[in-house]
């Protein structure tokens, strides 16, 4: 009881502060930097999960049967559960921090719901050097070095690359893939686009506020995607959260 209640307490802590934040980023727009993260087709799309942790979904295209990834969840599941409630679908949670264990190991979810302790990487599948982040009372680690993590504070992790997860998992289709990987999305995106597998929905957080550079890194990966199939359809008001569809479902 009282951990539920430090958790709730923590949830609501957590979602204030993702407002303010994004309030202030909001008002900072380059929007020449922003461009190719601006919706270029026009579909149905709602807001899944809670301001901190959540994503624009086209739900329309999910069904009982349908499979979401989930490759970052911290300690939000807000996505994950409001996919599972309004969809009855399977969802696949996977994250290699310490502290994500914990949190999914205190949880009590449905059986539709599968937690793996690993997280994805661009490279072989094996145990790498995993950042921890600078705050202590962080939860998000990172494979990238940068101003978030401490460079001198690192543990050895369980990755995998994509062809890896989804051959043990037995999927050769994805309907939703939400990836939160804290600047590790610019490496892996590609690996994932040169898959057999399809992905109807990607939705990605881009983290180009880590990096300073004059052109925003995410730009090229879009570039790919949109030359892959995919465009995007739902951004978040700080552009940080993307939702790409795959051409020809809408």
């Amino acid at each position: 009881m009282i951990q539920q209640l430090r958790e709730k307490i923590n949830s609501i802590r957590l979602n204030y502060a993702a407002k303010q934040r994004n309030k202030v980023l909001a008002s900072q727009l380059d929007l020449e930097k922003i461009a190719h993260l601006v919706p270029t087709v026009n579909c149905h799309s709602e807001w899944y999960g809670n301001e901190y942790g959540g994503f624009y979904i086209n739900p329309k295209l999910l069904t009982s049967s349908s499979i979401v990834y989930s490759i970052g969840i911290g300690k939000d599941i807000s996505f994950d559960k409001t996919c599972m409630k309004n969809h009855n679908c399977n969802v696949f949670g996977f994250d290699p921090t310490p502290k994500s264990i914990n949190f999914i190991a205190s949880q009590k979810l449905p059986k539709s719901f599968s937690f793996f302790d690993f997280g994805i990487t661009a490279s072989e599948s094996g145990m790498v050097t995993f950042y921890l982040p600078t705050n202590p009372r962080g939860v998000s680690g990172s494979l990238v070095e940068s101003e978030c993590v401490d460079s001198n504070n690192s543990i050895s992790v369980k990755m995998r690359s994509f062809d890896d997860i989804v051959q043990q998992l037995g999927h050769t289709h994805i309907d939703v893939l939400k990836m939160d990987i804290e600047g590790s999305e610019y490496e892996v995106l590609p690996k994932i686009l040169e898959s057999t597998v399809t992905i109807d929905q990607i939705l990605i957080e881009f983290h180009d506020r880590l990096f300073d550079q004059d052109t925003y890194k995410s730009k090229e990966v879009v570039e790919l995607m949109n030359a892959k199939g995919y465009d995007v359809f739902a951004a978040s008001n700080t552009y940080e959260e993307i939702s790409f569809i795959r051409k020809g479902l809408i």
